[in-house]
């Protein structure tokens, strides 16, 4: 389990601004900022190289895999990965073996995450009891547990009854918790594995439409609306949520929303190889999603960087493309992704990078120990980027336990040189 640490960090530059200056923080807080201080009675030293200083991230959407599925992922491997990517805080989602529908669970998964201490990982628990979106589960025990259950979703499936979902809205607003929804009419997407449009349709593969996602888009908006209550959208893919989203925002709606690197850089075009390493849902979209999605990302109508951080199994994603299990690797390579689609193009500075990476998420599930101001007095979270590095992705060298990744033998822009949790290093 990681302590309050202590830890000088030399030679940054907060948020990309100013001069160079070291950083210290004692017992787990920031206690100083300027230049050439001396390292605090027992510290390490993490020398930043001139790079930049962010708040650790945090990330609303990853599945650790672990209980049912440590072949693929486990806590302390989700966690080392996290960690390599400058995340100090992550949430894991609930489709796990069993199911993390009640707190027996999801206060495993949370004492797991603390005895590997390399990041804080919270249990997301389930909406809906096994994920059948028919009953609601025990949310009010989840969250009362060790593992206080902030977020919850039925995510890889839909809660795709109203009335389930507008009880759920409900029951989350007198939790204080947030509903983080897989937006998908299922009866729109049986046996779909691609987006549906002309690369779909030219190779044969059944097509995924963007009405599946944007229906319930739509509908969950109105039942926020009628609840007083807010909503999550996660990994939203299309260009007519992003209008839903400015439209539900102009009406007064509490709805928030995610993004993921791969949707951010990647398009359909990658199906032409049949690579079921591309597969994954929601599917990946056309050039022009791709583009309103980065534009609504940088003006604040999509709140932040999620990565569905999802292992597979080799042999899961090595078959035939609409035998693949969907999903992508995200933790390691966010940064950079968000880098080569946001920060280099101009549409995000730094501090833009830290709003979507780490102080929105914290905000929108209340976490008051992360996405915090690098100042004194702060906690202790906090991530070392070199902007200026390139490097290229090689699946074997990734921390995760899996592989399938879609950036495989890419190069890449900036690196995190190094993570602090709460003064201490968790990566370097």
């Amino acid at each position: 389990m990681t302590v309050n640490g202590s830890v000088l960090i030399t030679n940054v530059r907060p948020y990309g601004d100013g001069e160079p200056v070291d950083v210290a923080v004692t017992d787990g807080t920031i206690t100083a900022i300027g230049a050439g201080l001396e390292a605090p009675d027992g510290a390490e030293v993490l020398d930043g190289r001139g790079g930049i200083l962010l708040p650790g991230f945090v990330d609303l959407h990853t599945h650790l895999r672990e209980p049912g599925r440590e072949d693929t992922e486990t806590v302390a491997s989700g966690s080392a990965a996290a960690a390599a990517g400058g995340y100090t805080a992550v949430f894991a989602m609930a489709n796990t073996d069993p199911v993390a529908d009640n707190a027996a669970v999801t206060d495993l998964v949370w004492r797991l995450g603390q005895e590997v201490g390399l990041v804080d990982v919270h249990p997301v628990g389930a909406v809906t009891v096994g994920l059948a979106g028919e009953q609601l589960a025990e949310m009010g025990m989840m969250a009362a547990g060790t593992g206080r259950v902030k977020l919850f979703s039925d995510d890889g499936k839909c809660v795709h009854d109203p009335l389930v979902m507008k009880r759920a809205l409900e029951y989350s607003k007198g939790l204080g918790v947030l509903i983080s929804q897989h937006s998908e009419e299922p009866r729109l997407t049986e046996g779909a594995v691609a987006h549906d449009g002309a690369i779909a349709a030219r190779l044969g593969l059944t097509g995924w439409p963007r009405a599946a996602e944007e229906s319930i888009v739509a509908r969950d908006a109105l039942l926020a609306r009628d609840a007083g209550y807010r909503v999550h959208v996660a990994h939203a893919s299309t260009e007519g949520t992003v209008e839903l989203l400015r439209w539900a925002r102009g009406q007064g709606i509490e709805i928030s929303a995610e993004v993921t690197p791969h949707h951010l850089l990647l398009d359909d075009s990658r199906l032409e190889t049949y690579d079921g390493v591309n597969r994954v849902n929601p599917p990946l979209r056309e050039e022009r999603d791709k583009l309103a999605l980065r534009a609504a990302l940088a003006d604040g109508t999509i709140d932040c960087v999620a990565t569905d951080h999802a292992p597979h199994a080799a042999q899961e994603k090595c078959c035939e493309f609409s035998q693949a299990r969907p999903g992508m690797l995200g933790l390691e390579t966010a940064l950079s992704i968000v880098v080569e689609t946001m920060v280099g193009p101009g549409l995000l500075d730094w501090r833009g990078v830290a709003r979507v990476m780490s102080e929105r998420p914290a905000q929108l599930v209340g976490l008051d120990d992360q996405g915090r101001p690098i100042a004194v007095g702060e906690p202790g979270n906090l991530a070392v980027v070199d902007p200026d590095a390139q490097w290229t992705v090689a699946a074997d060298e990734l921390a995760s336990k899996s592989r399938n990744t879609p950036y495989a033998e890419m190069t890449l822009p900036a690196r995190v040189l190094g993570t602090v949790l709460r003064g201490t290093v968790t990566h370097r």
